[in-house]
């Protein structure tokens, strides 16, 4: 195993979720089938970070859940995230009650379901700080 290649979301909107990548979390979009589809539906290939994010056409999730993918981002970017997926009218959560020192979280739906989290900690840490939340 060399690591995740790629992640896939189905969408019913590829434009809608052009938009939640691109403007709310600053990737950047490098295909689109545009009617030459080449897999099972119409999709849109993206760049954040350096990880690939495809988007196909389809039946979006039904139901949220808490299920989701998470970014690692820097704490003083957290604010930045907020203010644009707050102006694209993403649906951001509250976050949920964590042990100090874990880092931070942002946790926000697109407009299909899927929930995205920003997370400013790394496993390491949040592994510490269940231990010393642990006690002797």
């Amino acid at each position: 195993m060399q690591g995740i290649s790629h992640l896939t979301f189905i969408v019913s909107d590829l434009e809608r979720m052009a938009m939640f990548l691109c403007e709310g979390l600053g990737a950047r979009e490098i295909y689109d089938s545009a009617g030459r589809n080449h897999s099972l539906s119409r999709e849109k290939f993206f760049l954040l970070g350096d990880v690939w994010i495809a988007a196909m056409e389809g039946e979006p999730p039904d139901r949220r859940s808490y299920q989701h993918v998470a970014f690692q981002v820097g704490e003083a970017d957290l604010p930045g995230y907020h203010a644009r997926l707050t102006a694209i009218g993403a649906d951001i959560r509250p976050p949920r009650d964590r042990i100090e020192g874990e880092g931070r979280s942002l946790y926000v739906y697109d407009f299909d379901n899927h929930l995205f989290e920003l997370h400013t900690g790394t496993l390491e840490r949040r592994l510490a700080q269940y231990r010393a939340s642990a006690g002797p």
